[in-house]
């Protein structure tokens, strides 16, 4: 748990001291968050001002999270902490990824940092004791290429311009970075790359060019010994040259470490190597040190197939859109386009921005955001001239998102997001983010090796001395104890789990499923019970009309065709909803029209129609309005309608009742099954959480297969039967929108947000986003944890057993140095290409 206290008078601004209301705002806002710990008041002392201290769980919430918590609650603490997403080049496996990590914790003003070995730091600051400038020239003296450094977001959140000629800058990383242009830059180039400078001199591929050098070596080294007459001296020296190449990186990093006071086991294969020459034994040494440097190399192969499965949304978007400009268009680039602006998009291309069309008709394949297998049909608005903000409130079928593939036909888009904010662009961003949470296991992990490390190094040491208890040369010892350091290496152990969900959080956002982090991939498969929201979420969130039952001998056709005439006149859900379901039944045609509405709050309207007055409500408006109130065999068939769930209209023409409609919010099509679905894999209890009244819960749940539903819950009442739930199943998701669900999805194990894709706080408040609006993806997701908690398990048991097999056999003299590196090494690949079977990942 970490913790970090922070002036009061900074947080917020002209408050006068710790009693002050906004201070109680401030605490109660974020206490109880996850991640969240406490929330606590350092009083004011005659040395230190008032101050507010978190404790919190980096791995759960980090300050950037806090810090827009606090901002809800009037807060600012903005102007100190920043956070920094970074892309680089050059950190080549996971142990390397360590080593930069344990750097750049090191660095004084970074408060937390996590480095995945796919490329990506995820780091936070303290910005009166660095910049994010300093943070990359640190970052350039660690060997490492920024990929793409020209936006940095500081910690007003405001975007500084950073060339990359500033990040090339020589010299000395903490200098003051006011003035860059009088430093000395060295320029590149557009498109020229400069791998050799941070890879070694053939790029990239440096370390496996080396490795296979120190293979040839050894190999010809091996050879000549075998040829007569050759002095033994030519050996040693192919030898020798092949610990060079073997040895380089590895040797570099050690060097690197020890010299920021840190130290690597990996460094420990190096001392096992040079004591093997020591001992004469040079080419079991160089076949250590050519097996290890070739592990290395492939292990970065291996984790940059998972790597490029998830680099390839990046290249989802084009480069370029049509921006209509009068009759014709112009070609821009995608980060020129405003919101409000028309873009045309030809048919059978990509689409480049999210927006909503406002001309043209097409069929538009979603799969990249989303996941689905099956083109859908999108139309154009009504309204060409909508504005921003109703255009985000229009149906799916009206939106498309930057990334998609259009179809036959020819599109008018208006852009309501810019390039940046963008689905594609958030979900890239957050899929990153992914990359560097460590999940439970990788901390069980990395608190096993914190561990067993000095316990393998102690061992080895008392080896060394075993000459002295048993009747032995001390090279023997010594040739024993560095088997055993071979053995005992657990390299495989630390690659065994971030694999792991590297694969499965790539395979997951290929099927429009955002999994952000290791965390919740692992606490997925292990839920017991779900929680979900019923409008939008189990029902399709818009009322439909369910039944037409006509009163005193009225034909059913005239009595529809009276309430289209009616609520055509209202704006209201109800209305749209039984004017829509109308046609729909009696098909194209002329209907009457109706005149003179008038609107009774909350109960109904009346309006005339061929000289009469037609009155539609609930029962409500009609036991108040005048002497003609309905019979108790009308009452009784609303009531029943109504406790099945359904909202209903009575209506009635002058003082004759001609009929009841109802109306309810239907379950989605495919709920049912989904329900099945999840019920087949093992989740024990599936709970609806709604405001609406019990008799609709119970109704929904009927339909759709819950196990359970709660109704009448008021927002904190929703949190209550979350934290309910948790305590009677442990594991417990709740399913909403991320929209009024969010306090609930903060208080269960996971959140998961469905229909992200549009909607910026579902992406922001859930540990799991479903990009489509369709449940059929939860079974998947679920299947999909649970098969990257089985391969977790697989990759702790090859990698912890090996170990556990190879050090008593070194100990015991029956495995040498050869066998001992052949088996380390081949369990360390294995893991890694057990793991990447998740990419090929399909649902059970």
């Amino acid at each position: 748990m970490e913790k970090i206290k922070i002036n009061l008078d900074i947080v917020l601004p002209g408050v006068p001291d710790e009693k002050d209301e906004c201070v109680s705002r401030l605490i109660t806002a974020m206490q109880g968050r996850k991640g969240i710990d406490k929330v606590h008041v350092v009083p004011e002392t005659e040395q230190v001002k008032a101050q507010l201290c978190f404790h919190y769980d980096p791995q759960l919430i980090s300050m950037e999270e806090i810090q827009k918590l606090a901002e809800k609650a009037g807060a600012s603490i903005t102007e100190r902490f920043g956070h920094l997403m970074i892309e680089v080049r050059g950190i080549r496996y996971v142990r390397h990824a360590r080593i930069i990590e344990t750097s750049l914790k090191g660095v004084d003003g970074i408060l937390s940092v996590a480095v995945s070995p796919t490329g990506w730091i995820r780091l936070e600051f303290d910005a009166q004791k660095t910049s994010p400038r300093k943070i990359y020239r640190h970052l350039k003296k660690a060997g490492l290429q920024v990929v793409s450094p020209e936006q940095v977001l500081t910690p007003e959140h405001k975007h500084v311009h950073i060339t990359k000629e500033e990040l090339h800058v020589e010299g000395n990383a903490d200098k003051v970075d006011e003035k860059p242009g009088e430093e000395h830059v060295h320029d590149h180039k557009e498109g020229e790359s400069h791998d050799h400078a941070h890879g070694g001199i053939f790029g990239e591929k440096t370390e496996l060019i080396f490795s296979l050098i120190c293979g040839a070596l050894l190999a010809t080294g091996f050879g000549i010994s075998f040829v007569k007459g050759i002095a033994p001296i030519i050996p040693i020296l192919f030898y020798a040259a092949a610990y060079f190449f073997g040895g380089f990186f590895t040797m570099k990093e050690a060097i690197e470490s020890i010299a920021k006071g840190g130290f690597e086991i990996d460094f420990l294969m190096l001392v096992a190597a040079i004591g093997a020459a020591i001992l004469g034994n040079w080419e079991e040494g160089a076949l250590l040190l050519f097996l290890f440097s070739l592990g290395h190399s492939l292990e970065h192969f291996a984790m940059g197939k998972a790597k490029k499965s998830i680099e390839a949304l990046a290249n989802l978007s084009p480069k370029t859109a049509l921006l209509k400009e009068g009759e014709g268009t112009k070609e821009v680039k995608i980060e020129e386009l405003k919101a409000g602006d028309i873009i045309v998009v030809k048919p059978n291309t990509t689409i480049a921005a999210d927006g909503i069309i406002v001309n043209g008709n097409s069929s538009v394949n979603q799969a990249p955001i989303t996941g689905e297998s099956m083109p859908v049909d999108k139309t154009a608005v009504d309204n060409p001239d909508i504005d921003i903000q109703a255009a985000n409130r229009e149906d799916a079928s009206h939106k498309v998102f930057a990334g998609t593939i259009n179809g036959n036909g020819s599109l008018e888009i208006k852009v309501t997001k810019t390039s940046a904010g963008s689905a594609i662009a958030r979900l890239i961003k957050m899929v990153n983010e992914a990359q560097t949470q460590k999940s439970p296991t990788q901390q069980f992990t990395d608190r096993f090796e914190k561990y067993f490390v000095p316990a393998v190094l102690i061992l080895v040491v008392l080896l060394c001395f075993a000459f002295v208890v048993i009747d032995e040369p001390f090279s023997k010892s010594f040739y024993r104890a560095m088997a055993v350091l071979v053995a005992a290496s657990p390299c495989a152990l630390a690659i065994s789990t971030p694999s792991a969900v590297l694969s499965g959080v790539a395979r997951a956002a290929r099927a429009g499923v955002l999994i952000k982090g290791g965390r919740p991939l692992e606490d997925l498969g292990s839920l017991t019970a779900l929680a979900f929201d019923k409008t939008g979420t189990l029902t399709e969130g818009k009322p439909k009309l369910t039944q037409v039952i006509p009163l005193n001998n009225i034909n059913e056709n005239d009595q529809l065709k009276a309430a289209i005439a009616i609520e055509e006149l209202s704006d209201h859900p109800l209305a749209k909803a039984i004017v829509k379901g109308g046609k729909e039944r009696l098909g194209t045609g002329d209907y009457p029209k109706a005149e003179n509405l008038e609107a009774v709050l909350g109960k109904g309207i009346t309006a005339t129609l061929g000289g009469a007055k037609y009155y539609a409500g609930n029962l409500a408006l009609f036991n108040e309005l005048d002497e003609a109130k309905p019979t108790k065999e009308i009452i009784e068939q609303v009531q029943k309608l109504e406790r099945e769930g359904n909202t209903t209209m009575l209506f009635r023409k002058d003082k004759g009742y001609i009929g009841i409609i109802a109306l309810m919010d239907t379950p989605r099509g495919e709920a049912k099954q989904a329900l099945e679905d999840l019920k087949a894999a093992g989740i024990k209890r599936m709970v609806m959480l709604t405001g609406d009244n019990q008799q609709v819960a119970d109704a929904v749940a009927k339909q759709t297969g819950l196990t359970e539903a709660w109704g009448g819950l008021l927002p904190e009442q929703k949190v209550e039967a979350i934290k309910k739930l948790m305590q009677e199943e442990k594991k417990v998701a709740m399913v909403g929108d991320g929209v009024n669900d969010a306090p609930a999805m903060a208080n269960s194990t996971v959140g998961i947000a469905m229909g992200a894709a549009g909607s910026d706080v579902a992406l922001e408040t859930a540990d799991i986003a479903l990009m489509e609006d369709k449940l059929q993806l939860l079974p998947f997701a679920i299947g999909l944890s649970r098969q990257s908690k089985r391969i977790i398990k697989q990759n702790l048991v090859i990698s912890l057993g090996m170990v556990a097999i190879l050090i008593p056999l070194t100990i015991l003299g029956i495995a040498h140095i050869g066998p001992a590196v052949i088996a380390h090494e081949g369990s360390t690949l294995l893991v890694v290409f057990n793991a990447l079977r998740l990419l090929a990942y399909k649902s059970e």
